[in-house]
């Protein structure tokens, strides 16, 4: 039946390639053929009619061509030819006697092999038309084409998979997900092999696909992630517009639903319960409660809080970011004896929300959390938290500072025995009861030594001292009354001779040890012992200060230089305090402006001597100096060896050796042959004196050496060098006369040749010597590529003989 049907088909299409043909005849045979001449060719046009050279019409050949006998492809034809079988056709080009064969005489052009549009669509070849006598072109070779026929022989292809696409759960109908797309080699001009539809093979109750785009869209709207998160979607595409007896193709695509925050946390236990000792520090972690999300990704990401106000007061809750679970720690001390359960409701919401899916519900839900409470045996607690307590200073030993209270937390409210800490008090100052905590003195205190003392109390149960509690206790010491003001410093004044009445010679101050609450307050008053004293007087300036004045016109330090005052001084108490305090006043010489000038005959000397300080300071001067001299003469000296070393490397020579053949006179490219023949005074050689005279116009710098270095060649009497021998005469003068030029000598070795080559020489060079011995009568037998050499060198070795002779 198959069989049947593709025979079929190959009658429909040899019977539309025959149509075809025609049709393209019947336009040919109104255009101009390729084998025209040219315009104006007298053979073109005879009474305003075109000749025809080649006459045929578009070739066509089926592709995948079955049959067995050679498929006729067309006709090439001359319209020269008058079926005698004169004419030879032939054919060249892409294919030519291999897969396409022509008939000689008919020109019938037929293909023997299997052709593939799909590999290549079309073959140019040239037909010529020949004389079979005497094979000359009949016509202008002329270029056709030969077309392959389509059929529909390909089967679309989806070249671009694995296709994996994904869309949002809860999208819309009729959103777009992904685009695909199949490719078919058939001819997309010829026919409907070429147009592909699409169309779904599994899964089209979930998805559609665009017949013509290869578009897929969702064909529902409730895809739920959480109930199918992918699908596995086969798209077909079938060619001929779908047609009967079309090829198709098809393609899994991969369709991946994405999630979208459309289910709220849900706590999996309305009630939790932990427990924790009352003795947990603040920051400790209670336990971790999470809600559950079916969602993915950051549509799971919550953050927890408490919604009553005892949890927010006690506890806190804190989310963590990897776990997304929420972590409930202390955030104030617990007490057994106090509450023994705490109830604390926690509540979840989602970070992110959608806006598009509230209706569904609320995004958050709560908890309760049961916390218990664990009672443990605490060490007994200080009341009230008061640290300081007061005594005098003169309080006898034994006299009770104060009392410490501590009592046990718990509920067996055990007894509790009291001590102080004696690293804190070494010197035992304070002694405690050890059953009411009252604190007495041990020793006798003085606010002057230590004003302030800090001891550590501790309270532990009578029956378990482990249980220890500390206490730090500030003691402050009370002043009292109990030094007597005294003068600040044993002062001493000085009085000049012709001193006036009423000159203030001195103000005087004092010091207590005691700090009175109240403040200080001295009296000043001259001591009983000095009432008959007519020479100085106090004054109390109400200000804890006073002034001491002279009572007398001028003193005379020949009849007493030292004069001794007693003050007394009172404090306010209680009890009043004094003590007495000397003034000592001497009697100076002074000079006219007051100034004090010399006192018990003794002269002010001042020393002339340098201190330490003032010595090391000069020396390090000295040094600095020495330092900055050597430093400078070390930079001039070598500034002066830089200086030499360039002028050194500027006397230099410039040696340069070339060391190449080149290639003869007539090669420019190797070098400039000017170069080479300006280091030599070619007019000594000229001159042929061989010692060393000069040239015309130009001294030879160096002739022996100069002529040494010259080539054999260059001793030739036949060569004129007066060309370059005026060039570098030119050249010398200008090189004199520029005194911008450094005085470099510049010594140039040119080697042309070699010595001692191994194999004799053919140049013609050294045969103008006449010392030459060589035998070329060899040259002969070479051939005759080297019969005019052999001429050449015969004829030489004719004239030396006879100049010999």
């Amino acid at each position: 039946m198959a069989k049947g049907l593709q025979g079929f088909l190959w009658t429909v299409l040899l019977l539309f390639c025959t149509i075809q043909e025609l049709g393209s005849w019947a336009v040919h045979t109104a255009v101009e053929g390729p084998g025209l001449g040219q315009p104006g060719d007298p053979a073109l046009l005879a009474s305003g009619r075109v000749k025809r050279g080649w006459v045929w019409n578009q070739f066509f050949v089926v592709e995948e061509y079955t049959g067995t006998e050679p498929l006729y492809v067309g006709k090439i034809h001359s319209d020269s030819d008058e079926g005698d079988g004169s004419i030879k056709y032939t054919i060249s080009g892409e294919g030519a006697g291999t897969i396409f064969l022509i008939d000689e005489i008919t020109g019938d052009i037929h293909a023997t092999e299997r052709l593939d549009r799909e590999q290549k669509t079309f073959y140019t070849l040239r037909a010529q038309a020949r004389d079979r006598q005497t094979d000359q072109l009949l016509e202008p070779e002329s270029e056709f084409i030969i077309k392959v026929q389509d059929i529909n022989d390909s089967e679309p292809r989806f070249l671009e998979g694995p296709y994996i696409g994904s869309v949002a759960e809860l999208s819309p109908i009729g959103t777009s997900v992904m685009q695909v797309m199949a490719s078919d080699a058939d001819d997309p001009t010829y026919g409907s092999s070429a147009r592909v539809v699409y169309s779904v093979l599994e899964g089209e109750q979930h998805f559609t696909v665009d017949s013509k785009t290869g578009v897929i869209r969702t064909a529902v709207a409730d895809l739920d992630r959480e109930t199918q998160d992918r699908y596995e979607v086969v798209i077909r595409a079938t060619d001929m517009a779908g047609q009967l007896g079309g090829l198709s193709g098809s393609t899994t695509v991969t369709i991946v639903v994405t999630d979208v925050n459309d289910n709220p946390p849900r706590f999996p236990q309305k009630m939790y319960q932990f427990s924790i000792v009352e003795t947990a520090p603040v920051g400790t972690a209670i336990g971790r409660v999470k809600a559950e999300d079916s969602d993915v990704g950051e549509n799971t990401d919550m953050t927890y809080q408490v919604k009553d106000e005892e949890g927010v007061e006690m506890f806190k809750v804190t989310t963590d970011s990897n776990t997304q679970e929420a972590v409930i720690t202390v955030q104030k001390p617990l007490d057994y004896e106090s509450k023994k359960v705490h109830t604390v409701v926690v509540e979840a919401l989602n970070k992110f929300v959608d806006p598009r899916f509230v209706d569904l519900g609320t995004f958050r839900d709560q908890t309760i959390v049961r916390v218990s409470v664990l009672d443990v045996d605490e060490p007994p607690e200080f009341r009230p938290p008061s640290n300081l307590m007061e005594v005098q200073e003169d309080a006898h030993i034994g006299s009770v500072v104060g009392v410490v209270t501590a009592l046990d937390p718990d509920t067996a409210n055990h007894p509790v025995r009291y001590a102080i800490d004696r690293s804190t008090d070494a010197e035992r100052i304070f002694d405690i009861d050890a059953k009411t905590g009252a604190i007495v003195t041990g020793k006798v205190l003085d606010r002057e030594t230590a004003g302030w003392h800090n001891i550590t109390v501790l309270a532990m149960e009578a029956d378990n001292h482990s249980q220890v509690s500390r206490a730090s206790l500030r003691i402050r010491i009370l002043d009292v009354n109990d030094n007597p003001p005294e003068l600040a410093t044993p002062y001493e004044a000085a009085v000049c001779e012709d001193a006036k009445p009423g000159q203030l010679i001195q103000t005087i101050s004092v010091v207590d040890r005691d700090e009175p609450q109240s403040g200080h307050r001295f009296y000043f008053t001259l001591a009983p012992e000095a009432t008959n004293n007519h020479h100085f007087s106090l004054l109390d300036i109400q200000d804890n200060t006073a002034a001491v004045h002279t009572q007398r016109v001028g003193f005379n330090r020949q009849e007493q230089d030292v004069y001794l005052l007693p003050i007394l001084v009172v404090d306010s108490g209680p009890p009043a305090l004094s003590s007495t305090g000397t003034l000592t006043i001497r009697v100076c010489g002074c000079d006219s402006n007051g100034a004090i000038q010399s006192c018990n005959s003794t002269a002010y000397v001042v020393s002339a001597t340098l201190s330490p300080g003032a010595l090391i300071a000069l020396l390090v001067c000295v040094l600095i100096l020495v330092v900055l001299v050597l430093l400078i003469l070390t930079l001039k000296r070598h500034h002066k060896s830089h200086l030499t070393s360039e002028d050194d490397e500027d006397m230099r020579d410039n040696v340069i050796k070339y060391n190449d053949e080149g290639g003869g006179e007539q090669d420019t490219e190797a070098y400039d042959m000017s170069a080479l023949r300006s280091l030599y005074d070619f007019s000594e050689i000229k001159g042929g004196d061989g010692g060393g005279g000069t040239g015309e116009g130009c001294p030879s710098r160096n002739p022996a050496s100069e002529l040494h270095a010259l080539p054999q060649w260059v001793q030739s009497p036949d060569l004129d060098f007066s060309v370059f021998r005026d060039y570098i005469c030119r050249k010398v003068e200008q090189a004199d006369e520029d005194l911008s030029v450094p005085p470099y000598d510049s010594f140039q070795t040119y080697a042309f040749e070699g010595s001692d080559s191994p194999v004799p020489s053919l140049s013609s060079i050294n045969t103008w010597s006449s010392g030459s011995e060589q035998d070329f009568s060899y040259l002969g037998g070479w051939g005759p590529r080297f019969r005019q050499l052999a001429a050449l060198y015969a004829g030489r070795r004719g004239e030396e003989d006879s100049e010999e002779s």
